[in-house]
């Protein structure tokens, strides 16, 4: 390969990896939430900060091989193992799939100490993983480690006729990107404004967005992923006011039923197939917190479904959300 090839060579790689990390799930780091990460593991396949970055280091490369975005050289393989898994969404969806109750990730400002236990339990411990996805590896390469750990992660994602394993959990039957767009009129929690975070439930897995400082009318537009198990129920949302000395005050809630866009989905098939069109709705009704029905549509070969709520139990304040059905074979 000439010289000029091989230039030519890394600038494409360099480009794919930075394209990768201008998703807007990328643009926080994986495990604290902490902005602009410049950092990444390239054999698990997330993007993550400085902070969360030492940790990493600590845990060994056959657990996490970790190298700077900007200032180390990627190989073609470790660019495919990030553009394979996808980014930090599909990664936690996978790799937080089962949080226990109580068990909460650091933010941009926890301790050494935090981050330490909740990464190690993450990627070392495989904790929150589903149980018959754990494996046990012992000091192999970055490489071999990608092709035993990763892939088996991400290609159990499409198998989506497993039984339930000896502790009652069941497959999944796809995933739901959910696109936090904006909030409108949200409540004053603090002297003149707040400081909003939206949280989202599915079951046990939890995800939440960053901290909008000092702004009642926030614009997010950040993607936030779900995976939905075959027994789902709604997506539970809240709002909180993000408090640095107490705890952080609720804003309002609110449920979003993804039977209908799920319904839609499966009875369309492959959407691909179809031109822009309306396949379903979920109607606005005294049982949900619907501010106009919901329109469910195949757009440009995805099934996506916009949503108006007005937040619960609380004095003002609306929230736009997206949602997009991925299925397992997708």
């Amino acid at each position: 390969m000439s010289r000029f090839s091989e230039l030519k060579h890394a600038a494409s790689g360099k480009r794919r990896l930075k394209d990768l990390l201008l998703q807007s799930d990328n643009r926080f780091c994986a495990d604290c939430g902490a902005p602009d990460p410049k950092w990444a593991s390239a054999n698990i396949g997330v993007f993550i900060c400085l902070k969360c970055c030492g940790v990493h280091r600590s845990l060994g490369t056959h657990i996490s091989k970790v190298l700077s975005v900007t200032l180390d050289e990627w190989s073609d393989d470790e660019i495919d193992s990030m553009t394979e898994v996808g980014g930090n969404s599909s990664a936690n969806a996978i790799y937080e799939a089962f949080l226990p109750e109580g068990v909460s990730k650091p933010g941009p400002d926890s301790s050494h100490e935090e981050r330490m236990r909740f990464i190690r339990s993450k990627y070392e411990l495989q904790e929150f993983l589903k149980p018959s996805l754990r494996i046990t590896s012992g000091k192999t390469s970055s490489s071999s480690l990608k092709s035993s750990f990763s892939t088996k992660l991400f290609d159990s994602f499409r198998i989506p006729s497993v039984s339930k394993n000896s502790e009652g959990m069941v497959e999944f039957i796809g995933l739901v990107k959910v696109k936090v767009k904006k909030g409108t009129n949200l409540a004053i929690r603090d002297m003149l404004s707040s400081d909003p975070y939206v949280v989202l439930t599915l079951g046990k897995q939890t995800v939440q967005t960053t901290v909008m400082k000092s702004n009642l009318n926030p614009v997010w537009n950040e993607e936030l992923m779900l995976s939905v198990p075959q027994d789902f129920g709604p997506i539970k949302l809240s709002v909180f006011d993000h408090d640095t000395f107490s705890a952080d005050d609720i804003m309002g809630e609110a449920e979003i039923d993804i039977q209908p866009l799920i319904t839609s989905a499966m009875a369309f098939g492959d959407p691909e197939m179809f031109g822009n069109m309306q396949i379903g709705k979920w109607l606005k009704s005294h049982d949900n917190a619907l501010v106009v029905d919901s329109i469910i549509n195949i757009v440009d070969g995805k099934v996506m479904q916009e949503i108006s709520l007005k937040l619960q139990n609380v004095e003002c304040g609306e929230l736009e959300v997206e949602l997009e059905w991925m299925p397992l074979d997708q």
